[in-house]
């Protein structure tokens, strides 16, 4: 693996992880509302990774050496829960229905708070290698003089 090819499979996860993490925050940023333009309290949405090949056509696929099939990740969809709200009985709330109960997102703040670390840590990760990446290629210019 050439040193171009490795950083554009960390910079990969680290678009990844990015959009993974600016999701998180937008769950929990949206934990208390009750009311969207789309009507309803807001829904929890979920990043969704897929991996794809690192070469660039079918025929890289078939001519290269199987080693070299490298993977790198890519955002394929963000989804939106299709859960049940969570109903509190809030009588004196403007979103109350006729029962005095409002709903609320679905959402547990240690979910993700937990899944935030997790992204967070893989974001790291890529950060390390990259930088892993660029010391090996400054090392072998540094044998080059």
């Amino acid at each position: 693996m050439d040193f171009a090819t490795g950083l554009r499979i960390s910079s990969s996860g680290l678009s990844a992880q990015r959009m993974r993490m600016n999701t998180i925050s937008s769950n929990i940023a949206n934990i208390n509302t009750t009311r969207t333009p789309e009507g309803g309290p807001y829904r929890r949405k979920d990043v969704v990774f897929e991996s794809m090949p690192e070469t660039k056509n079918f025929g890289e696929i078939l001519t290269s050496e199987p080693d070299r099939n490298l993977q790198r990740v890519q955002v394929t969809d963000v989804q939106v829960d299709r859960g049940a709200p969570l109903l509190k009985y809030e009588p004196n709330h403007p979103e109350a229905n006729a029962d005095g109960y409002v709903a609320y997102p679905n959402i547990n703040l240690m979910e993700e708070m937990t899944n935030m670390i997790q992204a967070t840590r893989s974001y790291e990760a890529n950060v390390s290698a990259m930088q892993a990446t660029k010391d090996m290629a400054a090392s072998a210019l540094e044998i080059g003089r």
